[in-house]
């Protein structure tokens, strides 16, 4: 019988385990932040003394969007590679406890420690950026309320991706990489989507991340409210309602066929 309270209890020790993780590798965690930071800065400062504090902005936005959307993203997949690299993947997969139990529980983990790590990121910007960086006109819960709708889609799309390395632990993490550069091709993180040829155009409009920048940018930039952006934001959550169940089935096929053939193991 399912019992809620149990397993939001397991879900929540999947995301205080993968906290702990975080502990055991924290150098490479702070080498890792450290990165964020220095490609935000180098995105950043491509338009200082070229554009305006706006031009400098817009794509200082990008970059930490888009750093907050990969990083839901990736961890989603990456819950699967801890297990391979801490060889407990085969006792993960063959737990008396619910595949969606275990799921929810890194996906939570995605999205607390992409929040974590932008809001720091975001903190450290204006230290950097201060005569060009005026958030001071920012509408604030415009952009939370669109953070949080995006992070369905990208829940979602993460959740696609973790088949990756649970089918391939050799190249399934390049698999993600070359996904991400996809998304982040067509999305129009650093510039606008009409640059790109018009057959392109036609994928950045089934990209949650397009509609996500569009609405964070036009909270940021233009102090957009929420009726505002109501259309980008239904687009959001019409994505992220397809796109989670569909995550979630594609896993199990993939989980069904890593069992059948084998790959339940560090080495795959």
């Amino acid at each position: 019988m399912f019992d809620i309270r149990r397993e939001a209890e397991v879900s929540y020790a999947f995301i205080e385990r993968n906290f702990n993780l975080l502990k055991r590798y924290l150098n490479w965690e702070i080498l890792f932040f450290t990165y964020s930071i220095v490609n935000a800065l180098t995105i950043g400062l491509i338009m200082v003394g070229r554009g305006s504090a706006q031009d400098v902005l817009y794509l200082v936005i990008g970059a930490l969007i888009w750093g907050f959307l990969s990083i839901m993203m990736r961890e989603v997949s990456d819950a699967i590679t801890w297990e391979r690299w801490e060889g407990t993947i085969e006792y993960t997969f063959m737990a008396p406890i619910y595949r969606i139990t275990h799921l929810v529980g890194s996906c939570f983990f995605a999205i607390l420690y992409g929040l974590l790590r932008t809001g720091i990121v975001l903190a450290v910007m204006p230290l950097f950026f201060r005569e060009h960086i005026d958030l001071s006109q920012a509408n604030w819960l415009t952009m939370a309320v669109t953070v949080l709708v995006a992070s369905l889609s990208f829940i979602g799309i993460g959740l696609m991706a973790a088949i990756f390395p649970l089918l391939s632990p050799e190249k399934g993490q390049a698999a993600n990489g070359i996904l991400e550069s996809v998304i982040l091709l067509i999305s129009g993180v650093y510039y606008e989507i009409e640059v790109l040829p018009e057959w392109l155009q036609l994928f950045s409009r089934i990209s949650p991340a397009t509609y996500t920048l569009r609405s964070i940018r036009a909270a940021m930039l233009e102090n957009s409210s929420i009726a505002d952006q109501a259309h980008n934001l239904i687009l959001l959550l019409i994505i992220g309602i397809i796109t989670i169940p569909l995550g979630f089935w594609i896993f199990h096929l993939g989980e069904q066929y890593a069992k059948r053939a084998g790959r339940l193991k560090r080495s795959g």
